[in-house]
């Protein structure tokens, strides 16, 4: 019997109770769904007057299914990556989803639909259609103390500076997109973790206390202030962690891809000979976060220490 579900965004799903109890990404915002494990009780007055019902024919190949309904991930069925040509393309070929600057092509690839201009992560496009320059961040563009920072920290923010008109395709190393519409707020994001940003957003280098002489590029951050679109990554899904009064937050720094403006980690460190050498613990640097805010970590620890 097919289950009935609603994404937040408020699409309106119909799969095939054999994905009960699966997670999948909704196909049209493309974040994550829990498919419930019994079918769900649906209102009709519920749904919306542009309500597309997605159906599945128990009889048709899960690579049938995949390509009538693009980006659908639902289900882990090797079949679904087995194409002819016209299926390929009609199941890969990009969409115009009308959602603004920065739009999700898939939960890795970012489409801006460029009028003017934007800051790129150096190395990040893949693909453009249209007439655009493309700028390495000099020294004069932010001010010489942010060079002099960026210079002393060896840090990886590379930025480049897009100008034009068209579509441009973003993406990092195979690393989930997050589009973050700030309201006049701000947020800190490390700095190998920054895909994009519209050119009113002020950003500015923070180098980490007591720590940047250890490390190489991974633990300095960008503050992020003002009112507009950004996009981070991170690998895999990423968590938040709310930080309260009296109910602080410790990190593995590597882990570490983003948090709320107004807190100020602190390092926390055991730092001993077998650190240098290889034998230490891997949690002998560690972030502490105290107050009121939230914390982003992800799944994975990207290894930035000097190579020996």
């Amino acid at each position: 019997m097919p289950i009935d579900i609603r994404c937040k965004c408020g699409k309106k799903l119909r799969v095939p109770d054999k994905y009960a109890g699966r997670t999948a990404n909704c196909p049209g915002c493309q974040q994550p769904i829990s498919i419930p494990a019994a079918p769900a009780a649906v209102d009709e007055e519920d749904f919306v007057d542009d309500y597309e019902e997605e159906t599945y024919d128990q009889e048709e190949s899960a690579a049938d299914y995949a390509v009538k309904t693009p980006y659908n991930t639902f289900g882990d069925d090797p079949g679904a990556a087995r194409y002819s040509l016209n299926e390929f393309v009609d199941r890969t070929v990009q969409k115009d989803r009308d959602q603004g600057l920065f739009e999700l092509e898939s939960a890795y690839m970012m489409e801006v639909n460029l009028d003017g201009m934007v800051w790129t992560k150096m190395g990040a496009m893949i693909a453009y259609v249209g007439n655009m320059k493309f700028t390495r961040e000099g020294i004069l563009d932010k001010g010489v103390g942010k060079f002099l920072k960026k210079a002393i920290t060896g840090e990886g923010t590379k930025l480049t500076r897009v100008e034009g008109r068209g579509r441009l395709y973003l993406a990092d190393s195979g690393k989930r997109i997050s589009i973050l519409n700030l309201q006049d707020e701000s947020i800190f994001v490390n700095g190998n973790d920054l895909l994009a940003m519209e050119p009113d957003i002020e950003w500015d280098i923070k180098m980490m206390r007591k720590i940047t002489g250890m490390l190489a590029g991974g633990l300095f951050n960008v503050k992020l202030q003002g009112t507009g679109m950004i996009a981070i990554t991170s690998h895999f899904q990423p968590m938040t962690l709310r930080v309260r009064p009296n109910q602080p937050v410790i990190t593995d720094p590597n882990a570490t891809i983003a948090w709320s403006g107004g807190l100020s980690p602190e390092f926390k460190t055991d730092i001993s000979l077998k650190t240098f050498f290889g034998r230490g613990s891997g949690e002998s640097i560690q972030m502490l976060f105290q107050g009121e805010g939230f914390v982003v970590v992800q799944p994975f620890e990207e290894v930035y220490f000097q190579p020996g």
